[in-house]
């Protein structure tokens, strides 16, 4: 099982390395647009006070992976206890993988329907779907609050339990700390001069915000992915060297019987030659 949580490790930590680049490439882009001086407002970005809540919480479909849905559930229930005063018919819980699927229903909540492949299989399609709908439900008034919950890849041993909100747009924590270091800066509150607006501001932020949006999501989605075969290789290799362990232990254990058996035979021979 190490062998095959490993494979599908090596493949999924490529996939975000090569994703993470493009992610923060659009948020650095769309921060400074939002950031600018221009006439253009965004329904995304406007918060409001929060009646109605919707949580999206990213586990695994199967098991054998150490702590790994264990602390999302955990995170998870923290979060809906700060929004209990709403009610529990004003917390909307998107499940994205069997398990935390399972705390839900456990917590007695009735689970928003998820695609089932966007755990072990996400798809690009598949996330913007979900972020389409979401977006959809913010503009329409029906929540007013969108969190996601999901584990983001640093390294083999490392894997980070984030909690972010997804809607409204937060301009202050949309680009990550290491982005952040090497952004430039703005001065003025003018665009860069490298950006050539077509056909105007309102339009391109228009259909730039929900691309964003669609990628952030699928983004969470294959950084669990990731995550969880790092935490399965992880759990596998502490089995596998316990395993090992107790092999040794038994070794041990059975070649001391095996001597004492053997000395014990040696004295009833010595002890019946002697009378």
């Amino acid at each position: 099982m190490k062998m095959v949580a490993s494979a599908k490790l090596h493949k999924a930590q490529g996939a975000i390395e090569n994703m993470l680049p493009y992610q923060r490439k659009l948020n650095k882009i769309l921060t400074n647009f939002l950031s600018a001086d221009l006439p253009v407002e965004s329904p995304y970005v406007k918060e409001r006070e929060v009646k109605r809540v919707a949580i999206v919480a990213f586990s695994s479909n199967t098991s054998l992976c150490g702590a790994f849905n264990a602390n999302v559930i955990k995170m998870l229930l923290q979060t809906v206890g700060e929004y209990r005063t709403l009610g529990q018919d004003n917390i909307l819980i998107f499940p994205v993988g069997k398990k935390v699927d399972e705390a839900v229903k456990r917590m007695g909540f009735q689970p928003q329907e998820t695609s089932p492949t966007l755990s072990d299989k996400p798809t690009y399609q598949e996330a913007a779907d979900l972020a389409h709908l979401l977006m959809q439900m913010y503009v329409s008034g029906e929540v007013d609050r969108v969190e996601i919950i999901y584990h983001h890849f640093k390294s083999m041993g490392l894997q980070i339990l984030l909690r972010e909100t997804y809607l409204p747009i937060d301009l202050t924590h949309i680009i990550d700390e290491e982005e952040q270091k090497n952004k430039e800066e703005v001065e003025d509150h003018e665009i860069a001069n490298d950006y050539i607006i077509e056909p105007n501001a309102e339009e391109l932020i228009a259909n730039l915000i929900p691309t964003v949006l669609s990628q952030k999501l699928f983004t969470a989605a294959v950084d669990s992915n990731t995550s969880e075969h790092a935490a399965r290789t992880l759990a596998m290799q502490v089995a596998t060297d316990n395993a090992n362990e107790l092999i040794q232990d038994l070794t041990k254990q059975y070649n001391k019987s095996r001597q004492q058996a053997i000395t014990n035979e040696l004295l009833d021979i010595v002890g019946g030659s002697m009378k």
